[in-house]
């Protein structure tokens, strides 16, 4: 009878291929033998690796005992199964992403663990333990096990919290110097922190940053702009830290190789002059004034993109000259820039070296000339001002795509790519001096860079509403599909994904996209190809384009079905959500209806995620499941009522769901109820 009952559950999916032992012990040994713990979390990891070791001893010893499993095991062992391999890839996230984002989600993550034990004290409390054949140490650990599962808590190390308010209290200050030069930040307090959390090298700080990159871009699009601002700010605050942190030994880079064509929001002068005026004593180069080369106090941005004292160009300008002094170029308007970003460093190192801030470094009537200039000079508001530079910038780069070379096009394509990345006025700007005709003939081009920064840009500029008409109008959808088809780098065809999901967004859009016929097959390669962020990319814009009833038939013929099915087995593609609410979506055409029926795994999968799944999760689950019985009737109910574990499933969610989950749990049990009061049911 367990032979029988076993290989039935394997059949459906509910067990892992293989010997269920097999398989438990090598998922136990793989979390046991992660050797470097995350530096965030790890009282939570640490206790739960100690659980699945004490599971792993229990597993080897039955065994080793070589008896079958009694029926009543094999429920317990199938759930102990799913809560490991859901525990390898919580470790593994807490391992492999940015410590300082799981340091911001401590609430979140460590809720995740709590969740995760829960479990596997329910789990355990259907072990029956004097069937099996183990020792009676083992007997008691695992009672001793299941005792304390049932008693924890949520486990929220105090310290973390500290650190956490800690890294906040770091982003406010670092926010307030970029915008109104206010508070310093306590670098040596910082690096006590950061250093707690694993980053001590510069190597460290540039790894973090490229993980705090990735979840932005993973959360761009999906609504959370607050949650991708916060990272942004997080990038800002590492980034900046490990400026001042290792200013002195430096990291090998070379700044020249990253500075922008135009130095706008973070310019930093390098003057060759080897000689200074400054009473200051070991000013570094890139603080001092090209015109007296004193410390700058008061940093400005000319139109040229130079930047200066403001004393010191206020007269320049005002004895009559029309041209920056560094370049020679003629300024366009005499408007000073404020550089807030250049200020917030020389602030920091007069505070780190004892340097009065407001004090002159040249003669004392330096700050009434200071005082009898800047209304002159100053003749348009700061808002004003910020947004005209804003446009000369758009309008400069605008200007080398059309006519620079394949290294100047590389270049201004990178850094409209950043301007568009945040704010919606640069965004609207942007698109006013006319860049998206040349962006989208940029995605043509054979220099992999160039083409991954213009699909990029044109992703970033699509979130601005009226952009997405823009971007239409200039015949973009053709050159982007090509791009996400056979783009030069992954990270081109995601950005092309993810450009047609902000695009169709608008109802008018969805037919025009689904209309090319490229579209919506070069979506479903990506998600059989690409990384998980091009898998969610791509499952999201074919959530979007089947809300139009005639691209669920194309989506369906492009082979989407067995894809999503598949995904939803894949545990690293993290795209279980997604891909349930598309198959959701496709079940309402006759198509998707017969695809989705002949995937013999689907339901057993479905019973699952309604247990294990998110809110969405078990929404989407029961749609699909309700769906499927009301379509195939007895068949799919036959296989729902042989599955021990499809009706507590269902109670469970018909008393505490969500209330979209509760309604389709209720149909679904009157529907089974229904089934099962036939006089020919023969269960």
């Amino acid at each position: 009878m367990n032979d029988v009952l076993s290989a039935k559950m394997v059949s459906q999916g509910l067990l892992p291929s293989g010997s269920l032992l097999d398989s438990l012990i090598h998922v136990s040994k793989e979390v046991d033998s992660m050797e470097k713990l995350p530096f965030v979390h790890t009282r939570n990891v640490s206790s739960m690796i100690r659980r699945v070791k004490l599971l792993s001893s229990l597993f080897e010893e039955m065994q080793e005992a070589g008896t079958p499993l009694p029926p009543s095991s094999i429920l317990c062992l199938t759930e102990l199964f799913s809560v490991i391999r859901r525990v390898k890839v919580l470790i593994q996230d807490c391992k492999d992403g940015s410590s300082l984002w799981s340091l911001i989600q401590l609430e979140f993550i460590s809720n995740q663990f709590y969740v995760l034990v829960k479990e596997m004290g329910r789990a355990l409390e259907i072990l029956p333990l004097s069937l099996l054949n183990v020792t009676s140490d083992i007997r008691e650990q695992v009672e001793l096990l299941h005792k304390q599962a049932k008693r924890a808590e949520l486990l929220i190390d105090p310290r973390e919290l500290q650190r956490r308010e800690q890294v906040k209290q770091a982003m406010t200050n670092n926010s307030l110097h970029n915008k109104k030069n206010k508070g310093f930040i306590d670098f040596a307090k910082v690096e006590e922190i950061l250093s707690s959390i694993g980053l001590r090298t510069p190597s460290d700080y540039d790894g973090e940053i490229s993980k705090l990159e990735a979840e932005a871009q993973n959360q761009a699009g999906t609504g959370g702009l607050i949650i991708v601002s916060n990272i942004n700010n997080l990038v800002s605050l590492v980034s900046y830290s490990k400026s001042m942190i290792f200013r002195d030994g430096g990291s090998g880079r070379n700044e020249e190789d990253c500075k922008p064509l135009s130095s706008f929001l973070y310019s930093k002068v390098h003057d060759s002059s080897s000689s200074s005026q400054s009473m200051t004593p070991n000013v570094p180069d890139e603080f001092r004034c090209p015109i007296s080369l004193d410390l700058m106090r008061d940093p400005v941005i000319v139109s040229s993109g130079h930047t200066y004292d403001r004393t010191s160009i206020a007269q320049w300008i005002n004895s009559g000259h029309h041209t920056c002094p560094k370049s020679g170029q003629r300024l366009i308007h005499t408007a000073l820039i404020p550089n807030y970003a250049l200020k917030s460093l020389v602030q920091q190192w007069c505070y780190d070296n004892n340097v009065p801030v407001n004090e002159p470094t040249t003669e004392g009537n330096n700050n009434k000339k200071k005082n009898s200039k800047e209304e002159a000079i100053d003749q348009i508001s700061a808002n004003k001002a910020a947004a005209d530079a804003v446009k000369m910038t758009a309008e400069f780069l605008v200007g080398k795509l059309a006519t620079g070379s394949a290294d100047i096009q590389r270049q201004a394509a990178y850094e409209l790519r950043l301007l568009a990345k945040t704010g919606m006025v640069n965004r609207s700007v942007i698109a006013e001096v006319g860049a998206i005709p040349f962006l989208v003939t940029l995605l043509g081009s054979q220099d992999s860079r160039i083409q991954e920064h213009a699909v990029t840009t044109l992703f970033n500029l699509s979130i601005f509403d009226n952009n997405k008409i823009l971007i239409m109008a200039a015949g973009a959808v053709d050159s982007i599909v090509e791009v996400l088809e056979s783009g030069k780098t992954m990270e081109a065809r995601e950005n092309a994904a993810a450009s047609i999901y902000s695009l169709s967004m608008v109802d008018e859009l969805k037919v025009q996209i689904g209309g090319r016929a490229r579209a919506i097959p070069a979506l479903v390669g990506l998600l059989k190809e690409g990384t998980s962020i091009g898998k969610k990319d791509a499952a999201s814009a074919l959530f979007n384009l089947a809300v139009y009833n005639p691209n669920k038939v194309s989506i369906v013929k492009a082979g989407a079905v067995p894809v999503l099915v598949e995904l939803l087995m894949d545990d690293k593609a993290g795209i279980t959500d997604d891909a349930l609410a598309v198959l959701a979506l496709l079940l309402g055409c006759s198509e998707g209806l017969q695809e989705i029926r002949n995937s013999r795994a689907l339901v057993p999968l479905l019973i699952d995620l309604m247990r294990f799944g998110s809110v969405k999760g078990k929404e989407n689950s029961i749609t699909l499941l309700l769906g499927l019985c009301k379509e195939e009737g007895e068949v799919v109910a036959r296989r729902l009522l042989a599955n021990p574990r499809s009706i507590p499933s269902l109670q469970s969610l018909a008393a505490d769901g969500s209330l979209r989950a509760r309604r389709k749990a209720d149909a679904l049990l009157r529907l089974l109820n229904r089934c099962c009061s036939q006089p020919h049911h023969s269960l």
